[in-house]
Formats: C-alpha cells, sequence, structure tokens
C-alpha cells in the first residue's frame, strides 16, 4: 500500500492511497494536521509513504515521536532516474518532473533547506496550498514507477535511497553521542586553553614565533600566508610554488618541521575547535545535515560539521551514555569485494570468500613476506587507474590470474574514455562527460586531450566499484534499521561510506552485533544473488569511538 502525501501549509496537507504502479486507489483526502493523519495511517498500516522530498518532511515527523518505516522519495529518486537518462544535475523538483511531463519549462529547484531563512515553516516551499499538488505528487509517481519498470534492478534502488533518506534524517534528529568536557580537554591539551578576541591559541603562537625565528627572525613570517612561506625559502635559496605538506617535506631546513606540526594543529582549530563545538554539539549530541546521495557515486555529504571527516584524535570525545555502548561495525575490504562480486571472476570471487582477501591474493603474488601488501598495491592500481612503477608490474600479474576482474574495470575505463555512461549494479550512472570534455577530445592527437581521456577513464573504472559499494551500503542501512526497531532502544547515530555506529543499551549489545551481520548478509543477497564472495563487518563494542580502532 502506498500513500501520495501533498504537503500544505499551516501544517495541513491531502493524502491519497495508490496502488503499487502509482494509480489512485481512492479519493484524495484533506487533512489539517498532517503530522497526526501520518501517525494514525503508519500505526495502522505502515504504507510507503510518497512525498516530495523527505529531507523537507521527515524531520518535522520525528520531533514529534513519528518514525515510519518506508517512503518513496520523490526528488531523490528523480535525480536517480534523471542521471540512468544520462541528464545529471537537471532539476528534480516535483514541480520540475511534472513539467517535464507536460512539456512545459522546467523551474529550477527551490533553494535547499538549509539556506531557508530561520522561521520558514518546513513546508514553505510546497505553499501556497493548491489542490493540484497533490495531482502533481500522483502524476510524478505513476510516471516513475513506469520508467523503473522497465530498469533492471532500479525499484531496489530507488527503494534504497529512499530509505536511506529516512535514516539520514533520524541520526541528525538522535545525533551521535559527543562529550562537550572530552573536546574541549583535548583542544586544551593540544592548543593550550581557548583563546578570545580571535587570537590563536598559545601553541599555535608559539609555533608562530619560532617559524619566523626559523627563517632568520628578521621579519615576521605569517604560517597562514602561503606567499609569505613561499617568499621565506625563496631568501633561504629554496624555490616552491605550493605550500603543501608533500611539497615541504622534500625540503632540509628548519622551518619544516614546525611548519607541518602547525598545519596539523591549525586544521584541527579551524575545522573542528572550539567554535565548530558551540555551533555543532548542543545536549552531548552531534547533529549533522547529511545529504543522502550527495557525491555522484552515491556516497553523502554533510551541509557542515564535517561529519564524514572526524579527525582520528577527537573520536576520544565519542562516548556512550551511562549504561549503554557504541557498537562499531566497518565492512572490510569493501571495495575490492564488491569488484569480486561484480566481475564473476570464479578465481577471485574464491578469495574473496575469505575473511582476508588481500592474504588470500598473496599466493599469486609469491606467497612470500610482502606479498599480500603486493596483491593490496594491484587491486587498488585497478580500480583507481595506477600504472607506474611497481603497480604496473603487480597489475600485469593481476591480469594474468584473474582476467575477468581485470578486464571488468578496464572496460570502465575505455567506456568513460568513450563518452559512454557506466553503472552501479543497481542502476546509479555516472555524468556524462561536459561539452568541454567532448570539445577538448574530439581532436584525439593533443597531449591536454590524452589527459581528459585518461582522467575520465580512470573515474569511470573506480565508479562502477565505489557506486555499487554505495549501492551495497543503503541496502545494509535500509535492512539494519529494520532489524534495530524491533530491538526498541538501540539507535543509528553514524554512517561514513563502508561504517556504521549503533547507539545502544549494552545489554542489547550483542543482538545489535548479530542484527549488523545479518543485515550484511541481506545487503549482499539483494545485490549479487547467489555469490561466494562474503561482506564481514568487523566489530567492536566500546564506551568511546576512539577504543574501536
Amino acid at each position: 500500500m502506498r500513500i501520495a502525501v501533498a504537503p500544505g501549509p499551516d501544517g495541513g496537507g491531502e493524502l491519497r492511497p495508490l496502488a503499487d504502479d502509482g494509480t489512485p486507489a481512492g479519493p484524495g483526502e484533506p487533512v489539517a494536521d498532517l503530522v497526526a493523519a501520518i501517525a494514525g495511517r503508519e500505526a495502522a498500516a505502515a504504507p510507503r509513504w510518497v512525498w516530495p522530498a523527505t529531507a523537507r518532511l521527515y524531520p518535522r515527523l520525528v520531533r514529534a515521536g513519528v518514525r515510519v518505516a518506508r517512503c518513496h522519495d520523490l526528488e531523490l529518486v528523480e535525480s536517480l532516474l534523471l542521471g540512468h537518462a544520462g541528464r545529471y544535475g537537471e532539476p528534480r523538483s516535483v514541480r520540475a518532473a511534472w513539467a517535464r511531463l507536460r512539456g512545459e519549462p522546467v523551474p529550477a529547484d527551490p533553494v535547499a533547506m538549509a539556506e531557508l531563512p530561520p522561521q520558514a515553516s518546513l513546508f514553505d516551499d510546497d505553499a501556497p496550498a493548491e489542490h493540484d499538488e497533490l495531482e502533481r505528487v500522483v502524476a510524478v509517481h505513476a510516471d516513475q514507477q513506469r520508467r523503473i519498470a522497465g530498469l533492471d534492478g532500479f525499484a531496489l534502488l530507488a527503494a534504497a535511497e529512499s530509505a536511506g533518506s529516512l535514516v539520514a534524517a533520524e541520526m541528525s534528529h538522535d545525533g551521535l553521542p559527543w562529550s562537550p568536557g572530552e573536546h574541549d580537554a583535548l583542544l586544551t591539551g593540544l592548543l593550550g586553553p581557548r583563546p578570545s578576541g580571535g587570537l590563536r591559541p598559545r601553541k599555535l603562537q608559539a609555533l608562530a614565533d619560532q617559524i619566523s625565528a626559523a627563517f632568520g627572525g628578521r621579519a615576521h613570517v605569517n604560517p597562514d600566508s602561503p606567499g609569505q612561506i613561499i617568499k621565506a625559502f625563496a631568501a633561504a635559496g629554496l624555490t616552491i610554488t605550493s605550500t603543501r605538506a608533500h611539497v615541504l617535506k622534500r625540503l632540509d631546513h628548519p622551518a619544516v618541521p614546525l611548519l607541518l606540526e602547525y598545519k596539523e594543529l591549525s586544521r584541527l582549530h579551524t575545522a573542528h575547535g572550539w567554535a565548530w563545538l558551540d555551533t555543532w554539539v548542543s545536549g552531548g549530541r552531534f547533529r549533522p545535515e547529511y545529504v543522502v546521495g550527495g557525491v555522484v557515486s552515491g556516497r553523502w555529504a554533510t551541509n557542515g560539521g564535517g561529519a564524514l571527516q572526524i579527525p582520528r584524535v577527537l573520536r576520544q570525545a565519542v562516548v556512550a551514555d551511562p549504561g549503554w555502548s557504541l557498537v562499531v561495525a566497518d565492512a572490510a575490504q569493501l571495495e575490492p569485494r564488491v569488484l569480486a562480486a561484480l566481475a564473476g571472476d570464479r578465481a577471485f570471487a574464491a578469495a574473496a570468500a575469505q575473511g582476508d582477501l588481500y592474504a588470500a591474493l598473496s599466493d599469486a603474488f609469491g606467497g612470500k613476506e610482502g606479498a599480500r601488501d603486493k596483491a593490496k598495491i594491484a587491486l587498488l592500481s585497478a580500480m583507481y587507474g595506477g600504472g607506474t612503477g611497481e603497480a604496473v608490474q603487480l597489475l600485469a600479474i593481476l591480469k594474468n590470474r584473474f582476467p575477468d576482474a581485470f578486464d571488468f574495470v578496464e572496460s570502465a575505463a575505455r567506456a568513460g574514455e568513450q563518452g559512454r555512461l557506466v553503472r552501479s549494479r543497481l542502476g546509479r550512472t555516472c555524468p556524462p562527460p561536459s561539452t568541454s570534455w567532448r570539445e577538448l577530445t574530439s581532436t584525439g592527437d593533443d597531449a591536454s586531450a590524452g589527459q581528459a581521456l585518461r582522467s575520465r577513464g580512470r573515474f569511470t573504472r573506480n565508479f562502477v566499484v565505489q557506486a555499487t559499494a554505495a549501492d551495497w551500503a543503503l541496502a545494509l542501512l535500509g535492512s539494519l534499521r529494520r532489524r534495530l526497531t524491533t530491538l526498541g532502544p538501540p539507535r543509528l547515530v553514524f554512517f561514513q561510506h563502508d561504517e556504521v555506529i549503533v547507539h545502544t543499551p549494552t545489554e542489547l549489545a550483542g543482538q545489535v552485533s548479530e542484527a549488523i551481520h545479518a543485515a550484511a548478509g541481506e545487503a549482499r543477497d539483494l545485490l549479487f544473488g547467489q555469490t561466494p564472495v562474503v561482506f564481514p563487518m568487523e566489530l567492536a563494542v566500546v564506551d568511546r569511538y576512539a577504543d574501536a580502532k
């Protein structure tokens, strides 16, 4: 059962039951309290809710204590379908999709929720309430169902992406347990006491003074100014064009270790310092805004907060509540295993049926000390397009021993170089090349044209693997969310590419661990069916995130 939702002003809206193919199964029903109406129908029948965008509707429901089991996010699915048709990036709103259906001018997408003024309602971008808004939702959904029906695996992709949108909203609401006291203590230990008035922390200022002294002390050198650093090195007889760490490490000068330490601490202060703590942590929780499918490969992004780049040193601040634990799980060697499942290479799949894929492949690379590392280099080079130094020889071994796996990524690379589209297991599609790329590569004999061809080949080579890994991760999230619901209190509180964290009462940690393993197995079966490839999850039950690894 499906129910279409058309939100309106003042918390109201309209609902209409739908058949699975999107055709109406009853008349529309205006409701004065949309949250209450959804809550009642969810408790009675747990339908699949068809609405314009989870990110704009669902947070209000969650704050009211209403959580739904399933949804169809029209904007996310429209984006996936446009991408499949080679039209990645076109407007994806319900009104844009409706306009395309009618052959009318397509409006630009509305501003993102994060850009709305603070006083704006979560439903304001759908106001004013027009009676035909429900008609748009119903028509766009029916059209999407028609398009999906002709695409193998796409129904699962649409369901998984929509389920991910529910997880994202719930994780933002529940938050990752975060200790402000631990965070402050870590910053103080590394940087000195919290400064005031925009001054540098004590440690950074001491390093800045030492850097100036290392350059002779005749003039102050601002370590935050690449121009001044380059000029100071030039005065010392060292010519550089960048102050990146890998460039500085090649220099023999007493300022180099000071600059590297300054850069690392300054990055911490800027990205996750006291200002970040004040902005993003409240009530003992870090609540980022996740962006489902924010990366073209299907990986998530965030709107601020850096949730996907938590520095290792700050994991000490991620602390479970008293009587609770963090179950931290990540998929071991996910992308190589995805390649093994995709490629249909029997020998490679047999190796991926083992707990340590690289160790299982080591015999192909001599079986001696260092063979595991060679296997890892060869696999990563195959997936990411490496082709220099030792990697060339190792790739030759990989091609000889596992030809189908090698040919799979090579075919994806050639498709990219030819300007064609490649897809994930479920149908997530890479963006088409730009007009400028086609113009540049049309000559075929210019050095820059060759570089552009190789660059797109590397992108599509990795896309087929990384996007399928994102498909698998979404299936994992959906399955795990469903299983956790039956346990009650445990909550998914963090997700990053191939890693999840569940905050749970300690006595339920064992059941949560079992749920994670079961979800990983279900995700494998949904995507790949009968395959010997395993997707092991490395689990740790800890009080703080830092103790998991």
